[in-house]
């Protein structure tokens, strides 16, 4: 047997190195991408890959349709419309556990299926945290279906995911056959129904209450020791110190230990966004564990009230709007990468961390030196406005915010009385089911129609062009056009070719049925490990050169890679919402597999056969 040719080799090294940096996250993904697109170039005698080529990715009519798609998506969210379904969701179930999960399953599907699902599902945590907290249910019980219900809401239309998008482009150059708006949604509604009834049945039992509903944030981030009291003594060193002034000197002396309230004479001023010096009698609230609080007392000449507990409320009940807030890190935030001590959220944005959960694991202790990735989730003593600035740029997105007992009632009252929806909303509605329209019917390009409609949305007031701009997730633009070029360098050196007949090989023991199912339990395993988009592009090339190889429908084979890679349920860090919801539902990482796996076999068999069905094998 020959040995393959060195082109061969170098590409699948580039493809072994480019997955084991997506699993590990040493490097973000898009620049991993880069990194990859850079190589084929650098090594172009071997890839095949010019430099031309390598950059085709960014004018790929698929990118632009997603970049569009995502403006798209900002323009329909800034009308307030997906927070009205919210609002009857909450109207709709009455607080019952059954019903509010079918409406979650319902809403967040059909919402996804013409919207981008990370937006959908980054209003929807917050939404459905309140919501489940008022009724006293486990928001864990819900938000794990709501990623779930968000993916396979994304297999209904053309425009329901990136990946739906990308493999329409392939599917144009591979079979000279660009898949239309609706092709695939008879089995897009047989997976969407089969999903649900699953999540509403089996799923349900399956899926864990991780968080307890009576919990306040303290509690769910175990912070009981590590919020402690402490009295200003009349003879304490401190007296005098500013509270940046006092933080310095703590620090300096090797104390873990975070001032974040003072009060006096019965008023309580946050900490961070005060000048207030300390006085005799001042009561500090401090993020600090027990030991070195007793030590900090000791040589300051402070007094630790042993029995003060501090909730929620205590540190949410100051002048200047001081609130703690769960929010979540996403992959394109500035944060991530960045220690905590590095990141300036104290000095410029009035805010401390008070902890950081990842998956199940709860960091309380020297937090500075913590490096933040994308899905963490912090516990923040914030000021309103600092949070509406960051969740704006979409530096964190807000999961839970502690609300003042007192506003209980308005809250319930807003619930009943929704503000009105933008004045834009019929127009931005009608702008998107336009370009739906268009794109169904064949009057243009989706791609044309999709940047038409951005050009709509900004030109009716909708969007306006910096929050289209803002809008994008770049991360994935560039993950995207870096990742094209790879399979563009497998086509090249023939390296799909030998996937293939590696898959052609089992047609031995395999029915053709057995292949395709073979093909789509490859695919959703990568996607599962690695990006959906990386996964798309390296395995449809397989898989049409598989099926022309064993006389099979090449279309059938293409759109199995297409499902299996939108449907990536075992893991939280295959697909964005599954990692958005990680934290905020205090999951673990076998949650996902305990709930995943059995949904993720029942999609194998039911999206095989409906393949089958209605597009044939030969």
């Amino acid at each position: 047997m020959a040995s393959p040719p060195p082109g061969m080799v170098l590409v699948f090294a580039l493809v072994l190195v480019a997955l084991v940096l997506f699993v590990t996250e040493r490097l973000p993904n898009d620049t991993t991408a880069l990194a990859v697109l850079v190589s084929l170039v650098v090594f172009e005698p071997w890839t095949g890959v010019t430099a031309a080529e390598a950059i085709s990715g960014f004018a790929s009519p698929a990118t632009l349709t997603i970049v569009a798609m995502y403006m798209l998506s900002e323009g329909i969210q800034r009308t307030g419309l997906v927070e009205r379904l919210g609002t009857m969701l909450g109207e709709a179930t009455g607080g019952n556990e059954r019903k509010l999960l079918g409406a979650t399953v319902g809403t967040t599907g059909l919402a996804a299926s013409v919207v981008n699902n990370t937006p959908i599902v980054a209003v929807f945590i917050p939404m459905i945290t309140d919501l489940a907290g008022r009724y006293g249910l486990s928001p864990s019980k819900l938000l794990l279906p709501l990623s779930y219900a968000a993916m396979l809401g994304g297999t209904l239309t053309l425009v329901g995911t990136a990946t739906n998008i990308l493999a329409s482009d392939l599917s144009s150059q591979l079979l000279g056959h660009q898949l239309s708006m609706f092709e695939f949604t008879k089995l897009g509604v047989v997976i969407f129904l089969v999903g649900a009834a699953y999540l509403l049945t089996v799923g349900r039992w399956l899926t864990p209450a991780r968080i307890d509903p009576a919990a306040d944030l303290t509690e769910t981030f175990d912070l009981g020791n590590h919020l402690v009291r402490l009295v200003v003594r009349e003879s304490s060193p401190l007296i005098g110190y500013r509270v940046d002034e006092a933080g310095e000197e703590l620090a300096a002396a090797g104390y873990d230990l975070d001032i974040l309230q003072i009060e006096r004479d019965g008023e309580a001023f946050l900490a961070s966004a005060t000048d207030r010096r300390f006085e005799d009698g001042d009561l500090l609230t401090v993020r600090t564990s027990l030991q070195t609080a007793n030590r900090v007392a000791g040589e300051y000449g402070l007094r630790h009230r042993h029995r003060d507990e501090v909730t929620e409320d205590d540190l949410s009940e100051t002048p200047h709007r001081g609130t703690l807030v769960e929010v979540v890190i996403p992959g394109e935030s500035r944060f991530v990468g960045k220690r905590i001590g590095d990141s300036a959220l104290d000095e410029r944005f009035d805010t401390t961390v008070l902890a950081v959960r990842r998956g199940d694991e709860v960091t309380k202790r020297d937090l500075d030196a913590v490096e933040l990735r994308a899905g963490d989730t912090l516990l923040l003593q914030t000021t309103a406005g600092a949070i509406a600035y960051l969740a704006d740029r979409d530096e964190v997105f807000v999961t839970h915010e502690a609300e003042d007992p007192g506003d209980l009632d308005e809250a319930v009252q807003a619930e009943t009385n929704a503000e009105p929806l933008d004045a834009h909303t019929p127009v931005a509605v009608a702008i998107l089911l336009g370009v739906i329209a268009i794109a169904a019917l064949g009057l243009l390009p989706i791609v044309i129609a999709a940047l038409g409609g951005v050009v709509a949305m900004v030109a009716t007031g909708c969007l306006r062009p910096s929050e289209a701009y803002e809008a994008v997730s770049w991360n994935v633009v560039f993950l995207l056009a870096g990742v094209i070029p790879l399979g563009l360098a497998m086509q090249n050196t023939g390296g799909d070719a030998l996937l293939a007949s590696l898959l052609v090989a089992s047609t031995a023991v395999l029915p053709l049925i057995g292949v395709l199912a073979l093909v789509y339990l490859v695919t959703s395993l990568l996607a599962n490990v690695i990006t959906p988009v990386a996964t798309v592009v390296l395995m449809i090339p397989v898989a049409v050169d598989t099926a022309a190889r064993i006389g099979a429908t090449r279309l059938t084979f293409l759109l199995a890679v297409m499902f299996a890679a939108s449907t990536a349920f075992m893991t939280p860090i295959g697909y964005q919402t599954n990692l958005m919801v990680y934290g905020p539902g205090g999951y673990r990482f076998t949650d996902y597999v305990r709930v995943g796996a059995p949904l993720q076999a029942l999609m194998a068999v039911v999206t095989t056969v409906g393949l089958v069905v209605f597009w044939g094998l030969r």
